[in-house]
């Protein structure tokens, strides 16, 4: 997995600069095998069997088998992601907005 951070190696951009170079939301699957999301804001957790991401249009859960995130790049919102996709579902709100109730909701 790659991780982008902007050129001050400082990890932070401004909320201008964020809004300004992350593309909409987006999802892009191909052959269940390939994944392309536009639209993040962030990686909550992953491992081989679940993604979940938090995008501009809510929290997104993928679940599947051997997902492994090849590239993210919070500076334009991207990742990319390989591995046999079997559900998507958008959970509602980020994480952000909703806070601990949701969390709390996704992993009962």
């Amino acid at each position: 997995m790659s991780v982008r951070k902007p050129a001050d190696g400082s990890g932070a951009l401004s909320e201008a600069a964020r809004t300004t170079s992350r593309k909409r939301h987006q999802l892009t699957l191909k052959a269940r095998e390939s994944l392309g999301i536009d639209g993040v804001v962030g990686v909550e957790s992953f491992d081989d069997q679940e993604l979940v991401v938090e995008t501009d249009q809510g929290v997104l859960l993928i679940r599947g088998e051997g997902l492994h995130i090849r590239e993210l790049n919070l500076e334009s919102g991207t990742l990319h992601a390989d591995g046999l996709v079997r559900v998507m579902e958008y959970a509602g709100d980020s994480l952000g907005k909703r806070g601990k109730g949701l969390l709390a909701k996704l992993f009962k």
